[in-house]
């Protein structure tokens, strides 16, 4: 009686410090949400020609952000500057379709929207929802693209601007850097993600 006492206790002990640990992880993931802009770019269809638009579609928001946020080292205020210039972004868009040969409306807006956890080289953003400077060209009916508006991740061409490490603590930063292929707690967050988003 008394080794199953014993060996409850440990197990009881592992579960907290499981939770304990969790609920740090989660919370260092919701600190990276609020300090980052992600980009969503959806492709009119799935088509090979709409795919390669969506990427160019997609190269020229990115030069022109990268005008309207150069020097900025803070989420708020990048967001101001987008929001003030989402005509310039869609602008940017237009002309690059039409450039391209295409007659298709497109829309740009700066909203919520719930992410998957990805990686982008060696950073790894978690799940949950961010702040996102969504495109939809046409109809919006293909596969997306996202990535990271602010600070600049999504270009390896792009101007030296703000990193993460600008923006990010030490811990955050260590979070990214985790390879969610070995990080269970990436898994577990973005399973709570999705049913919150239900």
């Amino acid at each position: 009686m008394k080794r199953n006492t014993i060996e409850l206790s440990f197990l009881f002990a592992f579960l907290l410090a499981v939770i304990i640990s969790f609920c740090g992880f989660e919370t260092e993931c919701q600190t990276i949400r609020t300090k980052v802009l992600r980009l969503h770019v959806i492709a009119v269809s799935d088509s090979e020609e709409d795919q390669a638009l969506k990427l160019k579609v997609r190269d020229s928001v990115l030069r022109c952000s990268q005008d309207i946020l150069s020097g900025e080292t803070q989420k708020g205020t990048a967001e101001r500057r987008i929001a003030a210039n989402l005509d310039a972004l869609r602008i940017a868009a237009e002309e690059e379709i039409k450039k391209n040969g295409y007659d298709c409306p497109v829309r740009v807006e700066l909203t919520k929207a719930d992410f998957p956890t990805r990686t982008y080289e060696n950073v790894t953003l978690p799940a949950g929802q961010y702040n996102a400077v969504r495109v939809v060209i046409g109809n919006g009916e293909g596969k997306n693209w996202w990535c990271v508006m602010f600070p600049p991740l999504c270009l390896s061409a792009a101007k030296k601007q703000t990193g993460l490490s600008d923006v990010l603590n030490k811990d955050e930063l260590a979070l990214t850097q985790s390879d969610p292929k070995y990080e269970i707690r990436f898994w577990i967050v973005e399973k709570i993600e999705k049913l919150k988003a239900r």
